[in-house]
């Protein structure tokens, strides 16, 4: 198998999952990992004989490369220490609060940082490896945001793309880590760096230019003889395989059942990774209180509240755990009934089939994380609804927000506010329904994960032209 590559992505994860039971090494077989991006990016690489890098997921493993569905697939190796500090540390201890508007407070760990370094360089060298002369190389998300500059250094030959997955914090926030120079001085290493929303973009050129003193013009930033553009490039889902999803009986079936087990009520649903970024404890607590003020009646309606599990090694997710745990053992100890409790909690992963099962079940998708990037479940539900029936409820502070805008829109943090939009889309006539939406689905359908993919790398493409002269 030829390494040499035009087209590489670069990412925390391969596009796999080993399938269990199939042994070790190269003895497992794998299957294609569920996800957007995957589905995006998996037949531009089939059409480029692209190649990614990224690590398989067991530590203290080091696999040769390999190849299936046909991508050609780098493992980078990670040990037991890399997954904690590097990932599980400044990844998700440090960046992830960070950039999320400290919603928890980021932990400053120097050794994590080392190992964040540390894990870049493994992952740049790996690339530089592979991408044949000239190749474009595409880098994803906060993982790795010191790859493009160290890729550059090592290969200067290349053209570079990042895409920040979740949102980038303003100037007041991203001031207060300490290595917030060689974070900035990373990503500048691309030709292009992409983001959810034009408001990133912005906080990325506004901190170029207090703290590194770049010029700049508009979205552009003059850095080393070089023009780097900051673009919004809102992610989407795939609508072809969702629409063949709920066009299957089994599905159909499977959804029907679903209401028929919960009885004659209004089915409320939420579908998130546990995280203490998505609101489900709001959430929570609004419901709840709608069963207290006689709002709702036991019977009337029903929360279906997915928590698929995430982090589980991280004490903040553990105790985030148990605390949505005693609030849903709480509202039913309450307000439900015997073999009727008013939450059903499940934390576990679902397949798609399932999923797409329970979109259309639903009446109502409850979607209000105190900050999201973009919030593809938002999209699912409206993908799959192609009968215009059900009402969306959206947290402003989400990135989809911007482009559902005929979602039942809320602030999350104001309970009395959720409380009254939760109402508002359990009372939608069918006509509202319908109206609010045609117009989402017009919006999803146009501007798929395709769709996302092919701009993306047609910009990066594009010879990187200033859009004006220089400002200090």
């Amino acid at each position: 198998m030829s390494l040499s590559s035009e087209f590489v992505v670069v990412a925390n994860r391969l596009p796999v999952d080993r399938v269990p039971g199939t042994g070790t090494g190269e003895g497992a077989s794998w299957r294609r990992s569920p996800g957007g991006l995957v589905s995006a990016i998996a037949p531009v690489m089939r059409r480029r004989e692209g190649t990614w890098v990224g690590w398989h997921g067991a530590p203290d493993e080091v696999l040769m490369p390999f190849e299936t569905d046909g991508m050609k697939l780098v493992p980078v190796p990670q040990s037991s220490e890399d997954v904690e500090l590097y990932y599980e540390g400044f990844s998700n201890a440090t960046l992830w609060p960070l950039y999320h508007d400290v919603v928890a407070p980021p932990v400053y760990s120097r050794e994590m940082w080392d190992a964040y370094v540390r894990v870049n360089e493994r992952f740049a060298k790996a690339a530089a490896r592979v991408a044949s002369q000239g190749a474009i190389v595409w880098v994803q998300d906060y993982q790795l945001q010191l790859v493009p500059a160290m890729l550059r250094r090592l290969r200067p030959d290349l053209r570079i793309g990042f895409f920040l997955h979740i949102p980038f914090p303003p100037l007041e926030l991203f001031w207060q880590m300490p290595w917030r120079r060689q974070i900035l001085e990373g990503l500048l290493g691309a030709d292009l760096v992409g983001f959810q929303l034009p408001g990133a973009a912005s906080n990325f050129v506004r901190l170029c230019r207090r703290l590194l003193d770049a010029r700049y013009n508009k979205q552009d930033v003059f850095w080393d003889d070089r023009v780097v553009r900051a673009r919004a490039f809102p992610i989407s889902v795939d609508v072809g395989e969702l629409n063949d999803l709920i066009a299957r009986p089994s599905v159909r079936e499977r959804a029907e059942e679903i209401r028929t087990d919960l009885g004659d009520t209004t089915i409320l649903l939420g579908v998130d990774r546990l995280d203490y970024t998505k609101g489900i404890t709001q959430r929570l607590e609004a419901f709840g209180e709608l069963f207290g003020d006689g709002h709702l009646k036991p019977g009337e309606a029903v929360l279906v509240q997915i928590a698929t599990p995430s982090r589980e090694r991280v004490e903040q997710y553990q105790l985030l755990r148990d605390q949505i745990e005693q609030q849903v053992g709480r509202i039913n100890g309450e307000y439900g009934e015997i073999g009727f409790p008013v939450v059903h909690y499940m934390h576990t992963s679902y397949t798609r089939d399932e999923l797409a099962a329970l979109y259309l079940a639903a009446d109502v998708m409850v979607v209000t994380p105190l900050r999201d990037g973009m919030n593809l479940v938002a999209k699912e539900y409206v993908a799959c609804r192609a009968d215009l029936r059900g009402t969306l409820v959206l947290s402003e502070f989400a990135g989809a927000a911007a482009e559902l805008k005929r979602a039942y829109q809320v602030n999350p943090y104001d309970i009395d506010g959720l409380k009254d939009t939760l109402l508002m889309a359990l009372n939608a006539e069918p006509a509202e329904q319908a109206r609010r939406m045609r117009a989402m689905r017009k919006r999803v359908i146009e501007h798929d994960v395709d769709r996302w993919a092919r701009d993306f790398l047609s910009s990066l493409e594009e010879p990187n032209s200033p859009s004006g002269p220089p400002l200090q």
